[in-house]
């Protein structure tokens, strides 16, 4: 790189690389120094820092190791700018750590790195809690399949007759044959009535097993790891409550608010929470656009807060979120080149993008249909998903108004794309359209 050919940006500028035992630091025209990764030696780094007049400092997202000294240098009054690893490119010879942190010195110098997407203090509180909550509900599923095997070996077929086992009828009846109660008769007459009344007899049949001590031991097991991780899901809902709340208490309501949407599995404990997400996005309700909900949305606002300007258009948020189809262009050939990764925010518009799998009533829905249909599911998940970001983007930087008639223009285009359609295979066969009488 030649120095004199492009102006700085950065003057005062320093880099760092952070390991699992040291941090390295670069400034320029001195020599590297390392910092073991102690809170008392990060105290030092800053120091040395603020010795060298460095005001701006760069440096890698190494999985959670930074975001300690990311806050304590952030706190110290000095800009930091943390930057994705994959966008650092190495030149040949920069293999270690001391010289990758002299490498990231000079880029940043330049201005050559974009810096990550870092939200506010509110919204990475909100991020932490959302996220242990969804870690405890993957580990309590993982129970609720020990579970069905437990019942498989005792070859009670009560999770193949009932919805959910984890309900309170499927409850009621584990609990009871870990206590010893082995009668069906007696079992049957814990589920609720509106099971009783649908499938009695078929409920019944699925109560007769071979209740080994062994595998009522490992019955007992699965119920009450379960019950752990529901019991700190319940806790992370607690948390939730007492940050919205204090966030919120002083944001007016706002008008004519629609009602919240039915969720159907996994409902935060949280009061009136339709209510403060809408104080938090200002009255905008992205959980009216089909596939999310008010837990998808308080998942989201935990990753991306409710300000969506540090994305210019809505093409740059769904490259973010590892959701926009990516081309390699090599002369005349345009070859389709998947970007690597995933973000957690993408990964909860692929699963509402995945809810709408057997929706065929919804103009998203039909969407998804039409591109499973030509490209397969895998992309249709991802083009699904995009789209649903694209409503949420713009409905949280245009507003409700915008999207509701941007949904009706696209059925609009569907139906026109439908007739010509048709009439095209009409004339191919020697026929024509005719409209029906009313």
């Amino acid at each position: 790189m030649n120095d004199s050919s492009i102006s700085k940006i950065n003057p005062h500028s320093a880099g760092i690389d952070i390991g699992t035992e040291y941090i390295f630091i670069g400034i320029e025209d001195k020599e590297v120094v390392s910092f073991p990764t102690f809170t008392h030696s990060y105290i030092k780094a800053i120091d040395y820092i603020k010795q060298n007049n460095i005001t701006s400092v760069a440096m890698e997202a190494t999985g959670v190791y930074w975001f300690a000294l990311y806050d304590m240098i952030e706190q110290a009054g000095i800009d930091v700018c943390l930057v994705n690893g994959r966008e650092v490119k190495n030149v040949p010879g920069r293999k270690s750590d001391v010289e990758d942190c002299q490498w990231i010195q000079q880029l940043h110098s330049f201005g050559l790195l974009r810096p990550c997407f870092i939200p506010d203090d509110i919204t990475r509180q909100l991020r932490t809690y959302t996220r242990l909550r969804q870690d405890h509900l993957s580990l309590s599923t993982q129970h609720i399949q020990h579970m069905q095997k437990s019942l498989d070996l005792m070859n009670v077929k009560l999770h193949n007759v009932i919805s959910q086992i984890t309900g309170v009828s499927g409850m009621r009846v584990l609990k009871a044959i870990i206590a010893g109660n082995h009668n069906p008769i007696k079992l049957i007459g814990l589920c609720e009535k509106s099971i009783l009344k649908k499938k009695k007899d078929l409920v019944m049949s699925s109560l007769y097993g071979n209740f080994r001590n062994d595998y009522i031991f490992s019955l007992k097991q699965a119920v009450d790891a379960y019950e752990f991780y529901q019991q700190k899901v319940a806790e992370c809902d607690k948390e939730i409550q007492a940050l919205l709340d204090f966030v919120t208490k002083d944001i007016p309501t706002p008008p004519d608010l629609k009602p919240p949407k039915r969720i159907r599995h996994n409902v935060p404990q949280v009061d009136n929470l339709h209510e403060k997400l809408m104080k938090l996005t200002g009255g905008k309700d992205p959980s009216q656009i089909t596939g999310l909900t008010d837990k998808t949305l308080m998942e989201l606002i935990g990753e991306v807060g409710t300000d969506l300007s540090r994305w210019k258009t809505e093409k740059h948020f769904t490259s973010w979120l590892c959701l926009a189809p990516g081309k390699h262009q090599s002369g005349k050939k345009n070859k389709k080149k998947n970007k690597k990764g995933h973000t957690k925010a993408g990964q909860i518009f692929r699963n509402a993008a995945y809810s709408l799998t057997k929706s065929n009533y919804t103009a998203i829905g039909q969407f998804y249909h039409r591109m499973r249909a030509k490209k397969g599911s895998v992309v249709a998940i991802k083009a699904t998903a995009r789209k649903i970001a694209i409503l949420f983007y713009n409905i949280m930087t245009k507003g409700i108004e915008f999207v509701e008639k941007g949904v009706l223009a696209y059925q609009q285009k569907v139906k026109e794309q439908q007739l010509k359609r048709l009439q095209k295979q009409a004339r191919q066969l020697g026929l024509k359209l005719m409209p029906m009488n009313p």
